[in-house]
């Protein structure tokens, strides 16, 4: 029954409330499907047995009349949030095999309504790339090649397993986080729909730490109706979370569909960077003539601070990361690798478990943490962080309801041809992603057409704090003018 694997979240629930199929019918389905795609490298731990299980369960629950919001419905975890008794490693060596006796608040709240699990998606180790390559599991591959060859590309990062599972049809939809971009650009790259909520609509708890001021946790879907189901079920309040906001959830399916008369998008003139491509730049016209269509403003804005968020991102990110990761010692779980001392054994142990951009990045962000460059490099940062919120709330309080802008600067890139670039140039994929992460904003990727190669290019939809229903509508305007893109599949 390998088509229940393209129903979308909505058919999913229809035709199981209407008993055409069984949630152990559409779990069975994920599962070969899963097998037969092996060579994506998209999970890296598969739970076939627990996915059969809670799928029987649901379909008790069905009969009894207690479906819940996402009863039945076969989802992927990002190998960053903690689940109880599966293994979780942040795909890194560091976190061998550790196995969580709690489960984390996000996946509680999916499991509360009915949701199935399949297993442990692949991503960048803690979370620190653009690209999913730098996995102890080994890259992802994109499930897309460029027309007429086949030559195999990133599905972006660093949420690349939950893109790129989602786009082969490999589970329904995804959980995923973002830190700087890695919801949004990987779905940009794999004609998927991302969403990065705002900062604390959903619980951080139980999530792998990367940058604790800049994770957000999210979703990865095929449609933006299927992502606005998702969040609705992942966000609330949690007391275990001191950075959670206690704040009503809407119904953000409703949201898909609204009329978008008189809003004002603003096309912010910084984001027109020397390199845009022509494609990127015509993708992004073609958005804004869609939503003007559809009855939206177009204005064009400024966010005068957007040049230095880069630079600021990954001064802040690496210094909470160098923070976060000194806990992976060897000494309470995960891999440990014994020395002559104790010193020697923290020092083995880091060595042989971090891979080498983790590595990287906490070297990065010891030193603008030590005494003498503290003032220099990470207070300045935080204050163009400052800034670079305020361009948003100007833009905002101006009347402004929402920002459009490209997603990436590119399609996806071949792998192996970062091995190439700089890390600098490596982190200019984010560019247009990082300044939603600083400011505490929620972010929208929507599939917006294809290059030239006939791979999938993305638009970003950018919203007040707590907008994310405005982003839903307007996604699926765009949504509805682009159509749907899917790739071919050759990898079955």
């Amino acid at each position: 029954m390998t088509e229940l694997t393209e129903l979308s979240i909505a058919a999913l629930r229809a035709g199981l409330d209407e008993r055409t199929f069984s949630a152990v019918e559409v779990a069975e389905a994920h599962i070969a499907a899963i097998e037969a795609a092996r060579g994506l490298n998209a999970y890296v731990l598969e739970t076939p047995e627990k996915a059969l299980e809670m799928a029987a369960a649901s379909d008790a629950r069905i009969a009894r009349g207690e479906a819940g919001l996402l009863e039945g419905v076969p989802l992927g975890v990002k190998d960053m949030f903690a689940t109880e008794g599966v293994r979780t490693t942040a795909c890194s060596k560091i976190l061998g095999n550790f196995v969580p006796p709690y489960e984390s608040t996000v996946t509680s709240k999916l499991w509360a309504e009915g949701a199935v699990m399949l297993g442990k998606l692949n991503c960048d180790e803690f979370a620190m790339g653009s690209s999913n390559e730098s996995s102890a599991f080994g890259p992802v591959i994109n499930p897309w090649r460029r027309a007429g060859d086949d030559t195999p590309l990133v599905p972006g990062g660093s949420s690349g397993g939950s893109a790129a599972a989602v786009a082969a049809r490999l589970c329904a939809a995804a959980t995923a986080t973002d830190t700087g971009g890695s919801i949004r650009q990987p779905a940009a790259l794999t004609g998927t729909v991302g969403i990065k909520p705002t900062y604390g609509r959903c619980s951080r708890w139980g999530i792998v730490a990367y940058a604790s001021s800049l994770d957000q946790a999210g979703a990865i879907a095929r449609d933006v109706r299927d992502a606005a189901v998702l969040l609705k079920a992942m966000a609330g309040f949690d007391e275990k979370d001191s950075t959670s906001v206690d704040r009503p959830v809407p119904d953000y399916e409703k949201a898909v569909g609204a009329s978008l008369k008189g809003l004002r998008i603003g096309i912010p003139a910084e984001y027109r960077m020397d390199g845009l491509s022509s494609e990127i730049q015509a993708l992004w016209d073609k958005g804004a003539a869609w939503l003007k269509d559809a009855g939206c403003e177009i204005v064009e804005i400024s966010l005068p601070h957007t040049k230095a968020a880069l630079p600021a991102y990954y001064i802040v990110a690496p210094a909470e990361a160098s923070s976060n990761l000194a806990r992976y010692d060897g000494v309470r779980y995960g891999l440990r690798v014994d020395g002559s001392d104790i010193t020697d054994m923290y020092e083995q142990t880091r060595a042989a478990g971090f891979g080498a951009e983790v590595r990287r990045r906490v070297l990065v962000g010891t030193y603008v943490l030590s005494a003498g460059y503290y003032d220099a490099y990470y207070a300045r940062a935080q204050k163009v962080r400052t800034l670079v919120k305020r361009d948003f709330e100007t833009a905002f309080d101006a009347g402004v309801d929402a920002v459009l802008a490209p997603a990436t600067p590119s399609p996806a890139f071949p792998i192996g041809s970062t091995s190439s670039m700089s890390p600098v140039e490596m982190y200019l994929n984010d560019v247009f992603t990082v300044t939603v992460n600083l400011a505490g904003l929620p972010g929208l990727s929507v599939p917006a057409g294809l290059s030239s190669d006939g791979l999938p290019l993305g638009l970003q939809l950018i919203g007040r704090p707590f907008g994310e229903e405005q982003l839903f509508s307007l996604g699926a305007a765009i949504e509805a003018a682009a159509g749907r893109f899917t790739p071919g599949r050759w990898w079955a």
